[in-house]
């Protein structure tokens, strides 16, 4: 059984991956290794060590405390997310990973007024 640790660290590369556009071969390739491993890194099934990860974090261009944001979020955290409506693993929700990703293609001033609208509807709501 993966240890909680790993499959956190993991979640976090494989949504980064995923935001920056890279495919698991690109990344398994960046770091000079095959794409299965890098399946099992995200899935928490295979650890990675501190090179590897110092590797990860530099194809991915951010740092390796990235990988570890969140992970000493209690339950706290999570009662906070179900009271705002917000799934307690955002990263893990596909359709809010979409919505980000469509979000930052959008040119910059376009964007700071989609943010206002959806300010405002929200407050609405």
């Amino acid at each position: 059984m993966p240890h909680p640790v790993d499959v956190h660290v993991g979640k976090r590369v494989r949504h980064r991956r995923w935001l920056v556009g890279m495919t698991q071969q690109q990344l398994a390739e960046h770091v000079g290794i095959k794409f299965q491993q890098i399946q099992k890194y995200e899935t928490g099934a295979n650890r990675v060590s501190a090179s590897r990860l110092w590797d990860i974090a530099d194809a991915l261009d951010v740092p390796v405390s990235f990988f570890f944001e969140g992970i000493e979020a209690g339950d706290s955290e999570a009662a906070h997310s179900a009271e705002s409506n917000v799934p307690a693993d955002l990263l893990g929700d596909k359709e809010a990973l979409d919505l980000v990703r469509s979000y930052y293609a959008i040119p910059e001033n376009q964007r700071r007024r989609l943010f206002e609208l959806a300010r405002v509807l929200s407050d609405v709501a």
